[in-house]
């Protein structure tokens, strides 16, 4: 079975922890340190960076330090994982559900323009599945309005609009580092910005609201990303730029031979780092179309099968009607840079197959 996500990791992350351990310094220090930089420079440019332990923290994080809070709305896609909206609430926020675009399955600028009200203090697209939002018309918005932009950037490692990366587009961009993501420290995430206040708030709160020990400024969280974790982060940025090359080669593949179902595109100014190969079944029973694909050995995922919004932990009725659609058609193929020239023929002929037989 070709799997449908698998983490790119070996002796060198091993070797990396290795050393950390047996250097005894285990906690936030100088590794976490040096990938903060290392990624500032690499991904992101022109902005700083500043490590936790998970994305979701990430996001929880930088709506702390940019003080939304209860009363307050953020504007939120509700096709994305739970995470984009629990970190709205954990401040004790509202998330705003709005729909998304049918091309790119990331939130639409008209659907976010139709929601803001006097409440509304944020706006957080998702760069889902590694394509960027229309980051363009949504900062216009967010200015036009007064409005704080942040970004989900969890899946999207290195991709742009206009040749500007995501992540340097509005007050943070939040990147996940967990296994399956287009890269990983094991667990972890990280703030980006160009604000160096805000760089500093976000410092203080993931470490019990203080810079200097015993200092407490604030209350603060313990979210701090250890040196274990960036030094494998660290082996793994080094590797991000070949890795992103061949999800694209991968995608390029798919592209040009798979037949029978809608395929994913690419908006001419943006650059998708392919986080998730992802192809609508259109006309036949989604999951049966993902059953007979794993009967030919070729797994898949769906990415996600229930809008946020309709899950239990917000419960909400709501006219989607993208979201809702893209949520009963998406399916996600393997795409990752390990897959050989013959898993690429085999996922292809599958598809192909599969989607003849139901046609």
């Amino acid at each position: 079975m070709i799997p449908a996500a698998k983490p790119e990791v070996g002796i060198d992350e091993a070797d990396a922890a290795h050393r950390v351990i047996m250097s005894g310094m285990l906690a936030q220090g100088p590794e976490v340190a040096a990938f903060e930089q290392e990624f500032s420079a690499q991904v992101v440019p022109g902005t700083e960076s500043v490590a936790v332990n998970s994305g979701t923290s990430a996001l929880h994080m930088a709506f702390v330090a940019a003080g939304i809070g209860p009363g307050d709305e953020v504007i939120v896609p509700s096709f994305s994982f739970a995470a984009t909206a629990n970190a709205v609430g954990l401040v004790g926020a509202t998330p705003v559900f709005v729909d998304i675009d049918a091309d790119t399955f990331c939130i639409s600028p008209a659907a976010i323009e139709a929601a803001i009200t006097e409440r509304t203090k944020g706006i957080m697209p998702v760069h889902l599945y590694g394509h960027p939002a229309d980051l363009r018309e949504i900062a216009e918005i967010a200015q036009r309005h007064g409005i704080v932009l942040f970004e989900d950037a969890a899946q999207a490692h290195g991709a742009a609009v206009d040749g500007i990366p995501v992540g340097a587009w509005g007050i943070a961009g939040s990147f996940s580092f967990y296994p399956t993501k287009n890269m990983t420290s094991g667990e972890g995430g990280i703030v980006t910005t160009k604000d160096a206040a805000f760089a500093r708030a976000i410092r203080v709160l993931r470490n019990q609201g203080m810079e200097r020990r015993y200092e407490n400024e604030v209350i603060g969280f313990n979210t701090r990303m250890t040196d274990i974790h960036a030094a494998i982060g660290r082996v793994q940025l080094g590797k991000l730029a070949a890795w992103t090359a061949k999800r694209q080669a991968n995608a390029e593949f798919f592209n040009a031979n798979i037949e029978g179902v809608v395929t994913p595109i690419v908006r001419e100014n943006a650059v998708h780092v392919w986080h998730q190969y992802t192809i609508r079944v259109a006309g036949q029973d989604r999951d049966a179309f993902a059953a007979a694909l794993a009967e030919r050995g070729v797994g898949s995922g769906v990415y996600y099968p229930t809008p946020i919004h309709r899950l239990p932990s917000f419960g909400l009725t709501l006219d989607l009607p993208e979201t809702e659609r893209a949520a009963a058609e998406v399916l996600s193929l393997p795409v990752y840079p390990a897959l050989t020239q013959d898993e690429l023929e085999t996922i292809v002929e599958a598809v192909n197959a599969v989607a003849k037989a139901g046609s």
